[in-house]
């Protein structure tokens, strides 16, 4: 019977043995030398490169990176079945918060005796721990590549090369360091870019509040003369009201006086209604309309602070809308990117209140010393007590947070480097308008990546480009003892590149200024001449270091080649690597570093999340 079938043969075994077999596989491919064969059977063949989005050394690989890595793979492995030569080098980004934070809580208290040479020491091993086991687990997973010499954001080359490329930065005269309220993470101290922002559902405090009128009425309209006239603010930050400098009133919208129980109260006329419905600490209802005149008359009028000793300006403003609140809106300089401009534009104290831990400083009693969060309640209490609150509820929302440590983020005025998006380029267009030009050159699959990427650039404030923190490339410039300016030499910057070439970026730490400057050396702002010189302590945004891959390893590897074919990653990407990587490149070489971007979808759990 058996001898008239035909049954089929074959030499593979009938069990897998994976746990036996996977090593020995591994040590073929190893002996073999596999990889780098293939590469020698298309030399001479045309390029195809994709370039690695560095993953973070932080843990072990996980399923997304899993998907990520195998996509790559089977481009590159595709592209030389296809005939090209296609290598792959591999990377991982190093330096940044979640590594340092690791290392604090492993350090405690004994980081405070550390130099920090020796604090960075440790960040660079627990790194590199995670380096080598990644590359372990995606070449188990047999990804293809360069893996005997990858790419990492914490080698003296590549540190070296993201240096080098922030002086062309600030040479080419797109950074500069300035006051401005930036986005800050209160329980990690440090500043945030918009790429490090997420938004989440956040349970916030709203509050209508009203600002008594102390300059005349009836300039406002007639009829107000002689009546007690207050406007009444909306806002979900109480703890911002200390830090109050102005009430914005649009130009162009119409203004009532809503007149009840002998007091006048100004709102948008739009939003009387929904203000009524929201004073559930002040009756408001049974009043009525006794003037009516447009925002523009509201300018310079002069309010009294709710509950401190300080005069409130009235201002124009055209981001004042009808979608909500009151059409009048309470004026933080220190608090708020818009608040910020319009304090600007009027002059108003831009000091901010809160020190880099959120704590309200420089208060009252009630608050002082309390977190911003903390201090709502008590804010609320103080505006009871002043007879200043009008309505009160609680609101839940989207509200920024932070991506390292999903804790909710404030805005804070602080001295920080930016890179400006809308200065001048030597073509005679901006950042932000060849960045918009160069986008459409880019092939974006799915085409719907073209639009939004698009949209974040024409929307994106400057670029903050400083960290408050250790682990990582310190913005190397030397800012003068008496004036406090940036020394601008483009000499002295480079000797500072070939030390970190030398010694690592380590070195900035090592070294006092007066070893790395020349002797000499005085500070070239007119009228200074000092020679006495300080070293800059910030660090730069991780994004800028990752986004600067093109130079520090497309350019510089002997097997790749600028532009890129392709940048493959998550759609997070868009305003993370894809972002950076184009703002960096269309700054310094006027195109894009890709020539098509593909973004990929996400592995879910069970519960599609």
């Amino acid at each position: 019977m058996k001898d008239t079938l035909n049954l089929p043969k074959t030499d593979f075994p009938m069990k897998a043995n994976l746990a036996q077999n996977e090593p020995k596989r591994l040590k073929q491919w190893a002996e073999l030398n596999l990889y780098q064969r293939i590469r020698e059977i298309r030399t001479g063949a045309p390029k195809y490169i994709l370039h690695d989005g560095p993953p973070y050394a932080n843990g072990p690989i996980h399923l997304g990176h899993a998907l990520n890595k195998c996509l790559k793979d089977f481009v590159v492995k595709s592209r030389t079945m296809a005939g090209f030569d296609s290598p792959y080098v591999p990377g991982w980004d190093c330096h940044g918060l979640p590594i340092e934070i690791k290392v604090d809580e492993a350090l405690g208290r004994k980081k405070l005796e550390m130099y920090p040479v020796a604090v960075r020491r440790a960040c660079r091993e627990y790194a590199q721990k995670y380096v080598d086991l990644q590359s372990q687990q995606f070449q188990r997973i047999a990804i293809f590549g360069q893996f005997d010499d990858p790419y990492s954001t914490m080698s003296r080359r590549y540190e070296s090369v993201i240096l080098r490329e922030f002086y062309d930065f600030l040479e080419g005269g797109f950074v500069y360091k300035g006051l401005k309220p930036v986005y800050w993470c209160i329980n990690d101290r440090t500043a945030l870019a918009e790429a490090e922002v997420e938004y989440g559902m956040h349970t916030s405090p709203s509050v209508y509040v009203r600002y008594a009128l102390t300059s005349d009425p009836a300039k406002l309209d007639p009829q107000l003369a002689g009546r007690r006239v207050y406007t009444i603010i909306w806002t979900t930050t109480p703890w911002t009201l200390p830090a109050s400098m102005a009430v914005a009133f649009h130009p162009d919208l119409d203004y009532v006086g809503y007149e009840v129980g002998g007091t006048v109260y100004i709102v948008a006329e739009a939003l009387l209604e929904p203000t009524r419905a929201g004073a559930n600490i002040l009756d408001l209802s049974g009043g009525e309309v006794v003037a009516r005149f447009k925002g523009a008359q509201l300018e310079r009028a002069t309010f009294q602070h709710p509950f401190l000793d300080r005069a409130i300006l009235g201002v124009l403003a055209d981001y004042v809308t009808t979608d909500q609140g009151t059409g009048a809106v309470h004026t933080a300089p220190s608090h708020g990117a818009d608040d910020f401009y319009t304090g600007a534009k009027y002059g108003l104290d831009q000091r901010t209140f809160v020190d880099d831990a959120g704590r309200m400083r420089h208060g009252q009693p009630e608050y002082e010393g309390l977190t911003v969060f903390q201090a709502n309640p008590k804010i609320i209490e103080v505006l009871k007590q002043h007879g200043a609150l009008v309505g009160e509820a609680k609101i839940e929302h989207s509200y920024p947070h932070c991506w390292r440590c999903h804790k909710p983020v404030i805005f804070r005025a602080t001295e920080q480097w930016f890179i400006g998006m809308d200065r001048e380029m030597s073509d005679g267009g901006t950042l932000r308008s060849r960045a918009l030009d160069e986008i459409k050159r880019v092939k974006w699959d799915p085409s719907w990546g073209e639009e939004r990427i698009s949209n974040m650039i024409a929307t994106r404030p400057d670029w903050c480009i400083s960290r408050q923190r250790i682990w990582g490339v310190p913005i190397a410039v030397f800012l003068c003892a008496k004036c406090e300016r940036p020394l601008k030499d483009a000499a002295i910057n480079r000797r500072v590149v070939e030390m970190f070439q030398r010694e690592g970026a380590d070195s900035w730490y090592i070294h006092a200024p007066a070893d790395i400057l020349p002797a000499g050396t005085r500070c070239k702002t007119e009228g200074c001449d000092s020679t006495e010189f300080t070293k800059e302590m910030d660090i730069l945004d991780v994004w800028f270091e990752s986004g600067s891959s093109w130079a520090a390893v497309v350019e510089t590897e002997p097997e790749l080649r600028f532009p890129a074919d392709l940048y493959t990653e998550g759609g997070d990407q868009h305003r993370g690597w894809f972002h950076s990587s184009l703002l960096t490149a269309v700054a310094l070489r006027n195109q894009a570093p890709y020539k098509m971007v593909a973004t990929s979808g996400w592995t879910l759990d069970e519960q599609g999340r």
